[in-house]
């Protein structure tokens, strides 16, 4: 299975963060890549911690004949198309997709891109809806659960869901 993460916290030219993530949704499958699934919509406080708005988050599952580094590039490119400006670590911005798994692959770096996702482990906006969208899946390059993973969370990121 092949996941990727959604986030925004700035409204874009599709309107609201919602609005992009599924406008950015859209775009993947018009390009070719086919969204299998979703999670629900959360709300998360950005991390680190700031005073910069929360974003909403979300996972999907997606099936592609891309191989990673082209996936990866069309997620950049999709990014660019709503407004991402990559100035600031972290800062707040209008769409982040990130490649979270490839499949069962492991690509520590130094090339691009490393999978599974270098920080995904940590990061509850992530790992709550992947657990979600796929409850038996196990990281690629620990072999740890997502239950376990969900267990070591720090328990200060929090997530609010949405309503549907």
């Amino acid at each position: 299975m092949i996941f990727i993460g959604l986030g925004a916290n700035l409204p874009s030219r599709a309107g609201s963060p919602r609005d992009t993530l599924q406008a950015a949704l859209a775009d993947l499958e018009r390009a070719g890549v086919r969204v299998l699934g979703r999670s629900a919509w959360v709300e998360t406080a950005p991390v680190p911690l700031s005073d910069q708005p929360w974003f909403v988050n979300g996972v999907a599952a997606v099936e592609t004949r891309l191989p990673p580094t082209d996936l990866l590039a069309l997620l950049h490119k999709i990014e660019a198309d709503y407004g991402r400006e990559r100035s600031v670590v972290n800062g707040a911005r209008t769409l982040d997709l990130d490649l979270l798994a490839y499949h069962d692959m492991v690509n520590p770096g130094p090339e691009s891109p490393l999978l599974p996702h270098p920080r995904l482990a940590g990061r509850a906006f992530v790992l709550r809806p992947l657990a979600e969208l796929a409850p038996d899946w196990r990281h690629p390059a620990t072999g740890q659960a997502i239950g376990a993973l969900l267990a070591d969370l720090d328990p200060a990121q929090e997530t609010r869901p949405l309503a549907s």
